[in-house]
């Protein structure tokens, strides 16, 4: 195992974004199997601080791989379209009339019903854009493309955070 390996180097998987979550986590398993410390107890503290080192790395590939949203931009950033969703906060215009539909739903949302049906708009809208980036990066390999359309499903994530608050606080 190499520490500079990409995580999906590192998994022993293609550098994609549909992946086999079933798969991902038996890779996982397997790793942390073959890095614990304590496996290597016998070896003194210097073999325990590079699997404790190795554990991290796997943990920290484990968690991008696993997230669509976080694996999406990897390879993104992997293939030279880096998301900077904090400095790139250009958007279509028809996703941007979208957003502030969806703000107009919310601000005007009184019960629960509405709030509801508003998230599973968005919802909807979020398993589109996932079909989408993986059209994006697996087929057509348009990396800016699928940057542009995570940094869209961020938004909607974020969105559907506030709807949720918002039926947290009506649900009181």
């Amino acid at each position: 195992m190499n520490l500079q390996s990409t995580d999906f180097e590192l998994f022993g998987v293609p550098a994609q974004f549909a992946q086999d979550r079933a798969a991902l986590d038996a890779r996982w398993k397997d790793l942390q199997r073959e890095a614990h410390p304590d496996k290597f107890a016998a070896q003194g503290a210097a073999a325990q601080r590079v699997a404790m080192q190795w554990s991290v790395r796997i943990n920290e590939a484990y968690r991008r791989l696993k997230d669509p949203l976080k694996r999406a931009s990897y390879l993104c950033e992997l293939n030279g379209a880096p998301i900077n969703a904090e400095t790139n906060t250009a958007m279509p215009t028809d996703f941007l009339m979208q957003q502030m539909e969806w703000r107009e739903e919310l601000d005007e949302a009184g019960t629960l019903d509405q709030l509801e049906a508003l998230l599973a708009q968005v919802n909807k809208h979020e398993r589109e854009q996932l079909l989408n980036i993986g059209q994006s990066i697996d087929s057509a390999k348009d990396f800016n493309a699928a940057a542009q359309q995570v940094r869209s499903l961020m938004f909607m994530q974020r969105f559907s955070s506030e709807v949720d608050a918002r039926m947290d606080q009506l649900g009181q």
